[in-house]
């Protein structure tokens, strides 16, 4: 399959392409459709949580209420680290 862009977006997959984070073209393509998957997934409801708990992100930041980055990666890995444990906790079918 060939597919013609317009120029503006052929920038557009150009500048992605040359910030390193893509092998390719395709993976260019591929990384934008499967977001987009997942992204209309999503249900109404999981939407305006997510929309709940950024704002309520940003109320706190305007708070000063903010963590280092190392706080928070240490409470990532606990969360990661019980969610583990939970996961090998129950039986398997």
């Amino acid at each position: 399959m060939q597919v013609n862009l317009p120029p503006d977006l052929e920038s557009l997959v150009n500048k992605r392409l040359s910030s390193g984070g893509y092998a390719d073209v395709e993976d260019v393509f591929r990384r934008a459709l499967e977001a987009q998957d997942a992204e209309e997934s999503w249900t109404n409801e999981e939407r305006r949580a997510l929309t709940a708990h950024i704002e309520e992100g940003f109320l706190q930041a305007e708070r000063g209420e903010l963590i280092d980055g190392a706080q928070a990666r240490c409470e990532i890995q606990g969360m990661k680290d019980n969610w583990r444990q939970e996961r090998a906790s129950k039986p398997r079918a």
